[in-house]
């Protein structure tokens, strides 16, 4: 059986002068090539997992496993090797004066020499469409770019496991798709483990596996399907449920038969096409 890539034991976390724990008794193991998604209403906890998991927060109790190794004093820099993190304000991630350097930043702060520094730069700028603006200042890009920024940074770095702790949260429409799709790409191109800390339930239906938070604990996890066929319950509980899966629950209620296989808002649109326009 593989070994999870990430696995948290036993978890808890209470924050400076709380009378109570934002996490609590956290289990969870994430598996390599995964997608999770994390969702949950606000002060679930979601965020203060993925600081924990990053090494940017001590947990109370339990413990960190990244790659069979125990997250600790010892350990955290080699964790942060690991796993890269792209948070929600991308005007709060840049420190360099152009694009270039930014992705530099993280590069030469791991003692990266300069000829391989500079291929692994415009690599990565070129995996998530930025190549061309290079010399750019970075307040000058829209926010769909300044994430993709972000990730190049990331990508630069090779981990193995990138954290997206609500990084499309601030992005419109176009720039949220511009970026996932960058995501799914790069992913797949070199099989990284992606945790998305979200509240874009249409963000969570394209993981493998969704884990549910409500009060510090984590409450649910299963495959999106199973997660979404809660409805109501994941509405009372501050979430929702996505477009295509309200749509599916409507057609059914009119004696509609869909196939279960059919998940994302391509595939419903394009069997609706086949199965009735085109007749």
């Amino acid at each position: 059986m593989t070994e999870p890539i990430i696995e948290l034991r036993d978890l808890s976390f209470r924050y400076y002068a709380s009378k109570q724990d934002a996490l609590k008794s956290i289990n969870m193991k994430i598996f390599p090539g995964e997608w999770v998604a994390v969702i949950g209403p606000n002060g679930s906890g979601k965020s203060t997992m993925a600081k924990i998991i990053n090494g940017l927060l001590i947990p109370s109790q339990g413990q960190v496993w990244i790659k069979g190794q125990l997250l600790n004093e010892t350990t955290v820099w080699q964790a942060r090797r690991s796993v890269g993190m792209v948070f929600q304000n991308p005007d709060n991630q840049f420190v360099g004066a152009t694009v270039e350097d930014d992705v530099a930043f993280g590069l030469e702060n791991n003692g990266i020499e300069r000829d391989e520094m500079v291929g692994r730069i415009h690599s990565a700028l070129k995996e998530v469409r930025m190549d061309a603006f290079l010399t750019k200042e970075p307040a000058r890009l829209s926010g769909g770019q300044k994430q993709r920024v972000a990730l190049a940074g990331i990508i630069a770095l090779r981990p193995d496991v990138i954290i997206l702790d609500e990084a499309t949260a601030m992005l419109d429409p176009l720039g949220r798709a511009e970026v996932i799709q960058v995501v799914r790409k790069i992913k797949d191109q070199f099989n990284l483990t992606v945790i998305s800390i979200t509240h874009d339930i249409d963000e969570a239906a394209l993981a493998d596996r969704i884990f549910v938070m409500e009060q510090g604990r984590l409450v649910k996890q299963d495959q999106p399907s199973d997660i979404f066929a809660l409805g109501q319950d994941l509405i009372k509980a501050g979430l929702d449920i996505p477009f295509t899966w309200k749509l599916k629950e409507a057609l059914k209620a009119r004696g509609v038969e869909i196939p279960e296989q059919i998940q994302s808002e391509e595939a419903l649109l394009s069997w609706i096409s086949q199965s009735y326009l085109s007749k």
